[in-house]
């Protein structure tokens, strides 16, 4: 079976998001399982030089853009044992960063109408295209009108994978003749119609021959007003195609005993953690002392990951004997109340406005808990490293993080986290006083630890679960993958 993977970011080319994570580790466990997996995505001037080396030009191809004829390169590389596409083209591409400019439908039209056009060239006929987000969401569609009377195409089957419902690339109507040429037909609340735009990833939801998204509890929760940001109807309407599937993490590059960034490499040894610890804090200009529990916070510092709840009880935390460590970049309002409270208590908060991956290994080895109160959290990807770092997570329970969290029973010994249902600060309030109270009881928390560090959330599971659906596709009475 051979699968393609279409997406606008992947580990280690280009990375905003959990998204790249994904599409660098899946495919190589795929791979790992005995199918041919491939990657394609945009080439950005961002990727690293010493990456650029090894990329080859295969060919040049002109790729309609509505009434519009565009220069696309098809360029290769192999990562890991990976072959990855780019589709090239300095107007579109060759900018600073991935996102964020003003003619991002061209872009992306572009990109997807790019990689169906490249398939001939590349003597790659996938039974499998697995689009991710909505950058990709137009593949399924135009393979139902621009291509469906090419016999190359016939037999290809989509997969449109959700890792954020709130981002759904939504343009004006003029889109649909201009950019993607295709006519009123299309406009409508069972095509791309979206409140009189055109909706990218809706495209891919109506279009794809299945969905997915990255946890069995966001599957749910996205059929409802709350978390459905409007296209709850839709996915209600085709939940008998609608997949949840947790993600995993890659478990040779999340590993404490080999992790380069971490100060004293170990696994499931509470003595080496406080080893890391007080590096730690020595690093952040904390007292130090071996036996205070410390709370990370490893987060985008935005509205969606709790930072209400955080703020709203900011000075409960501090009260507690604690010390809490904050490592991200956000929200000015965020960003500027959660330094000001460091320098009212520079001796038990370190507030650290910036993103570094290798800051952020040595809080996941250092740290104790984990906190994680999300209002909405499709997979989350901090909660696994915590995990596997033997950071106790503290999650919300929605979305991946209920999924992956089990509240730790004292009654049983079972759980691997905290977790709290309402959004309601004083409930997390509540529940970090919790996990403090069984910290400081030394043989329950070795139980804790040694439940959080068992637990496998490694590709190896997931990506048989997406064997199994890209199984029923290609061939529906193979399939077994339930809902």
């Amino acid at each position: 079976m051979k699968i393609l993977h279409v997406a606008a970011e992947a580990v280690p080319f280009a990375k905003t998001g959990g998204l790249a994570d994904v599409v660098g580790s899946l495919p190589k466990e795929l791979i790992k399982q005995g199918f041919d997996v491939r990657v394609i995505m945009p080439k950005y001037r961002n990727i690293p030089s010493h990456l650029k080396e090894d990329i080859i030009f295969k060919r040049m191809i002109s790729v309609p853009v509505g009434w519009k004829s565009q220069y696309c390169g098809i360029e290769e590389t192999t990562h890991e044992g990976v072959t990855f596409y780019f589709i090239d083209n300095e107007y579109y591409f060759g900018r600073e960063g991935l996102y964020g400019y003003w003619d991002e439908a061209e872009r992306f039209s572009f990109f997807c109408r790019g990689v169906l056009e490249s398939l001939p060239y590349l003597g790659l006929s996938p039974d499998i295209i697995h689009c991710h987000d909505w950058h990709a969401g137009l593949i399924s569609l135009f393979l139902k009108t621009h291509f469906i009377d090419n016999p190359f195409y016939k037999n290809i089957r989509t997969v449109c994978t959700i890792h954020n419902l709130n981002y759904q690339g939504i343009y004006p109507k003029k889109v649909l003749y201009e950019l993607l040429d295709l006519g009123d037909e299309f406009f409508t609340p069972e095509g791309v119609e979206f409140f009189g735009q055109v909706n990218f990833l809706k495209a891919g939801l109506v279009f794809s021959d299945c969905l997915t998204t990255v946890s069995r509890t966001y599957a749910q929760e996205i059929k409802s007003p709350f978390y459905g940001v409007k296209m709850e109807g839709i996915l209600k309407k085709r939940s008998q195609d609608l997949y949840g599937i947790i993600n995993g993490i890659d478990y040779e590059v999340y590993d404490p005993l080999t992790d380069p960034e971490v100060f004293f490499p170990f696994r499931r040894s509470l003595q080496k953690k406080q080893k890391n610890k007080l590096k730690l804090q020595e690093l952040l200009n904390l007292p130090q002392n071996a036996d205070i529990p410390m709370i990370a916070l490893v987060s985008r510092l935005v509205e969606q990951k709790g930072l209400d709840l955080i703020i709203g009880v900011l000075d409960e935390i501090l009260d507690m004997d604690v010390q809490l460590v904050v490592l991200g970049t956000g929200e000015y309002g965020y960003e500027k109340k959660l330094l000001e409270k460091s320098r009212l208590f520079s001796d038990k908060m370190s507030v650290n406005i910036m993103f570094a991956d290798s800051l952020a290994r040595k809080i996941y080895a250092g740290s104790d808990l984990f906190l994680m109160p999300s209002i909405f959290e499709p997979c989350g990807i901090g909660q696994l490293i915590a995990l596997r770092y033997g950071s106790i997570p503290i999650v919300r329970e929605t979305g991946g993080l209920k999924d992956t969290i089990q509240s730790y029973n004292e009654y049983t010994g079972e759980g691997n986290g905290f977790s709290f249902s309402n959004i309601n600060a004083h409930d997390m309030l509540h529940t970090i006083r919790r996990a403090v109270y069984f910290y400081h009881q030394k043989k329950v928390w070795t139980k804790i630890i040694t439940n959080a560090t068992k637990v496998d959330y490694s590709w190896e599971k997931s990506a048989a679960e997406y064997v199994e659906l890209y199984k029923k596709l290609v061939n529906p009475s193979k399939g077994k993958l339930d809902h």
